[in-house]
């Protein structure tokens, strides 16, 4: 497995047409795009802008100079937890949501995180599977988190301890 780091413009696993870059509030149109096509109930253009303007550290990930994803990420002391990460539904399938869950979980260690939470419905078993795939253990339930068509959906949380 490479590496993966946050530097601007670095590819990822030796893919030059793949690149992760830090998000900036000019890149909240685009970010907006694919979060309306990949999600029924999409985050709005306020929470991206809170989250910059908060300063959790966010990413764009590009495929030649093209945005196709995003993460978002949000520290508390020795916690990291994983608020959004998205591939536009048009490239998943390409190994890409596991590149940027990588990079997130990287950049959660780089800035001394133990453990890195993160929530995901009951109802993407490709979201479970990959997350599961890659250390993250359920650990709990959210009663009604997420909104749902026809009411509420719970929440599994999921965590992976980042300690030697």
């Amino acid at each position: 497995m490479s590496a993966l780091r946050f530097d601007p413009g670095h590819a990822l696993d030796q893919r030059s047409d793949v690149t992760l870059r830090p998000m900036r509030e000019a890149d909240l149109e685009e970010v907006m795009a694919i979060e309306l096509r990949a999600y029924p109930f999409p985050w709005t253009r306020g929470i991206f802008r809170d989250c910059l303007a908060a300063g959790y550290p966010a990413w764009l990930l590009l495929e030649r100079g093209l945005p196709i994803g995003y993460g978002v990420l949000s520290m508390a002391v020795d916690e990291a937890h994983i608020l959004n990460v998205c591939v536009a539904p048009e490239r998943q399938g390409r190994g890409l949501g596991r590149y940027l869950l990588r990079a997130l979980v990287r950049g959660a260690r780089e800035r001394r995180a133990e453990r890195v939470f993160l929530e995901v419905r009951p109802s993407n078993p490709h979201a479970i599977a990959l997350y599961h795939s890659e250390g993250f253990n359920e650990i709990g339930r959210r009663p009604r988190y997420y909104p749902a068509h026809g009411g509420r959906e719970d929440a599994i949380v999921m965590a992976i301890e980042l300690l030697d």
